[in-house]
């Protein structure tokens, strides 16, 4: 099991690279902060990714390796998705907008792309 979610604000994969390589070097861990906590959270930590949409098409995935509920500066419960810091091209999906995260079914997800996949971030 996989999740898909919209990178709101990136302009491409480049961008998403830049992003998270500063974070990782700012905080030491790639953490992506959403309101609800998947109900099938072991069946994506067995090998799931979060494929990410950048302007209407899933581009990129990063895999998961922790899943963390916890409570917001708010006082609200959140949930904390822990990525891999390595990002593995896929092939282009078009995908249409939606709120939050959605699960990605192994028979939706696109294919990983064969030369020059992955993009390991280091914190330098």
């Amino acid at each position: 099991m996989h999740m898909i979610k919209l990178c709101v604000g990136v302009e491409d994969v480049d961008h998403l690279i830049d992003l998270q390589k500063a974070r990782l070097k700012r905080e030491g861990m790639l953490v992506h902060v959403t309101r609800n906590t998947p109900k099938m959270a072991a069946e994506i930590l067995d090998g799931g990714s979060l494929y990410w949409v950048i302007k209407k098409f899933v581009r990129v995935r990063q895999r998961l390796v922790g899943i963390e509920r916890g409570i917001n500066s708010e006082g609200r419960p959140s949930c904390a998705l822990q990525l891999d810091p390595t990002l593995i091209r896929t092939e282009l999906k078009e995908f249409r907008a939606f709120q939050g995260w959605r699960y990605f079914k192994e028979q939706a997800i696109p294919a990983d792309l064969r030369s020059g996949s992955s993009i390991t971030e280091s914190s330098e």
